[in-house]
This record gives C-alpha cells, sequence and structure tokens, in this order.
C-alpha cells in the first residue's frame, strides 16, 4: 500500500492557516493599529493661560510631546508679537507711534491686510482699528459710560480705513495720533491655525477660550443656552474645522458696534463653523454685530454656516449649519 503523504499535509496547512487567521482576526479586535503597521501613539493634554484666557491642547498620535511644545512656543510667540496689552509688542509700538510708520514683519502686515479685507466684506462690521472705542466706552477697564465728546473722538479715531500698511516699505501706518489696533477679535483664532500646523499632530483639538479647532478624530462640541449658560442648547461633531461663538450673557455688553459706535444689543449668540480658525474667529464677532436678521441673510448670502440662538430660545441656522447636523436640545422649563 502506498500513502500519499500531500494530502495530509495540505490539509493541515489549511488548518494552521485557519487558525492564523483566527489569531489575526482576534488581535485586530484587541488592538486596531497593531497588525495594520501602525503603532498607536500618546495622549497629549495641556492647559495653560494665554492671551488672558485658558488654552486647552488634546493631541493623539506620534510625537504629542514635541508637538504640544511647539503648538505652546508658536501661541507665545504671536502673543509676544501682536499682544497690545504689552507695551513692548510690534503692535503695540505701532499703536504708540502716533500716526508714524512702524516697521512690521511680512507675517504681519499679511494678517492686518486680511484683517482689512474683512473690515470690506463684512460691510465694516468687524473692524481691526476698534482700540481708541474701546477705551472710550472702557471695555478693558470694567466699562463706563463715555461721554458725547469722548465719544466722538474715539469714532474720529477709528476704522480699517485708518490702517495703511506699505508691503514695499515693510511698515504699517495709523492715519491718527489716536487709533490703534484691537486684536481681541482675531488672533486667538490666528494662532490656533498656526499652533496646529506647528505642531504637526495627526489628530487633537484646542479650546482657546471657548473657540474650538478639531482635527482627525471627530469631537463633540456643545453650545450653551444664552439666557442660561448651564444648560446646553445644542451639540455637534467637528472634524477638520473651528466653532467660534460670540454673546453677552458672561462679559455683558463688551461687543461695540464699529459703525455706530455704541454697544451691540444683548440680544442672544452667534456659533459659526469654518474650516480655519481665524475665519470663525472673526465671523462669530461679525454676525453678532450684525445681529440674527441682518447677520443671517449675510451668512446665507456667503455659504456661512452660522446659527443664531436668541434669547427668546428660537433658533435661527444657515443652510450650511444645518448641513452639519446639529443637536437641538430643548430649552429647560423653569
Amino acid at each position: 500500500m502506498r500513502f500519499d503523504l500531500k494530502k495530509p499535509l495540505k490539509r493541515d496547512l489549511k488548518i494552521v492557516r485557519l487558525n492564523l487567521d483566527m489569531f489575526k482576526a482576534f488581535l485586530a479586535l484587541l488592538f486596531p493599529t497593531l497588525l495594520s503597521g501602525q503603532i498607536a501613539g500618546a495622549v497629549q493634554d495641556r492647559k495653560v493661560m494665554a492671551m488672558g484666557t485658558e488654552l486647552r491642547l488634546h493631541f493623539e498620535g506620534a510625537a504629542t510631546g514635541s508637538g504640544s511644545e511647539a503648538a505652546l512656543a508658536e501661541c507665545a510667540r504671536i502673543e509676544a508679537e501682536c499682544s497690545t496689552w504689552d507695551r513692548r509688542s510690534s503692535w503695540s509700538r505701532l499703536n504708540a507711534a502716533g500716526g508714524r510708520p512702524t516697521r512690521l514683519s511680512v507675517e504681519w502686515l499679511s494678517l492686518l491686510s486680511q484683517m482689512k479685507a474683512w473690515n470690506h466684506c463684512t460691510e465694516g462690521a468687524f473692524d481691526p482699528v476698534l482700540k481708541a472705542l474701546m477705551g472710550a466706552w472702557g471695555v478693558r477697564e470694567g466699562g463706563r459710560i463715555p461721554t458725547s465728546a469722548d465719544l466722538f473722538a474715539a469714532t474720529r479715531a477709528t476704522g480699517a480705513g485708518l490702517l495703511e500698511l506699505d508691503e514695499e516699505a515693510g511698515t504699517a501706518r495709523l492715519h491718527h495720533p489716536e487709533a490703534g489696533l484691537e486684536e481681541g477679535g482675531f488672533l486667538k483664532g490666528y494662532a490656533m491655525d498656526r499652533m496646529r500646523k506647528t505642531a504637526k499632530v495627526g489628530s487633537g483639538w484646542m479650546d482657546f477660550g471657548g473657540q474650538v479647532l478639531a482635527w482627525g478624530t471627530p469631537f463633540r462640541v456643545n453650545l450653551a443656552d444664552p439666557q442660561h449658560r448651564d444648560q446646553v442648547r445644542m451639540s455637534l461633531s467637528l472634524r477638520n474645522a473651528s466653532l467660534s461663538s460670540s454673546g453677552t450673557s458672561e462679559r455683558g455688553r463688551h461687543i461695540l458696534d464699529p459703525r455706530s459706535g455704541q454697544p451691540c444689543e444683548a440680544w442672544g449668540a452667534t456659533a459659526v463653523v469654518t474650516a480655519e480658525a481665524l475665519t470663525a474667529d472673526v465671523l462669530s464677532t461679525a454676525l453678532y454685530v450684525l445681529g440674527p436678521d441682518q447677520g443671517l441673510v449675510w451668512a446665507e448670502r456667503h455659504d456661512v454656516a452660522a446659527a443664531f440662538l436668541l434669547n427668546d430660545g428660537s433658533i435661527r441656522m444657515t443652510g450650511a449649519f444645518r448641513r452639519l447636523y446639529p443637536t437641538l436640545i430643548p430649552r429647560e422649563t423653569r
């Protein structure tokens, strides 16, 4: 009798392969990145004070430690160069120049050029040259009511049209001795975009004074009721996008209308979602100034994902915002 040794061998190999495939499937359930050749990186969480508010970072993946250090260093660089709370900054020197040209780097000339463009695009609702008006109303000092003469003088020293940028000479000039830059409506957004780029981390999120930027893994964010800050009114998932909101429920009527020189009415809050944090930062303020009626029309015309949460409990959303599929949470009865 002759034995065919190949048949048992083939059968045994099939059993081995089957068992190996089952083992791989089991490992894939436990360690989803192990068999794909990827190594799960560390998670890095940081919380610091920057630009007068809290900055929280959450990074996932490889090199999160060095990435968070790079991001924080970039934020510190931007604050040192641009904060008008620091008299040594280049923007403070421009504000104190009394109308004379001041040298600025290409980076800041480019950023301020973008802000002048946003002033034009928003029909004056956003304005980076707001220092005089902020001072007249004492926004940084807790608030005050200016005299008619002080308010008139402040409005004459307000407006992006007073800012002249000369890229060839590398200088900026404010055509009024009392005019000045006010970075509060856009610098945090710019810093968030720069921190993300500098960190070079594949997935994560940042929360900078309430504005959120998330990329890679989707991140769920909540929007509070403007009348009851402890209640969530809406939630949505962010991925490769930034959410910025503006309102008066926490700090009072601190948002000024550059066109009228007056504080905006306390009507509720805006929420804007865009791909770049800088754009979201600018537009959340501009749309609040425009108000829920004119702001909604502007946002629809420019296909901006924006929501307007009114004090009466109603919510108005653009078509672009509805396409984000937000979850609306009924207002609690009290």
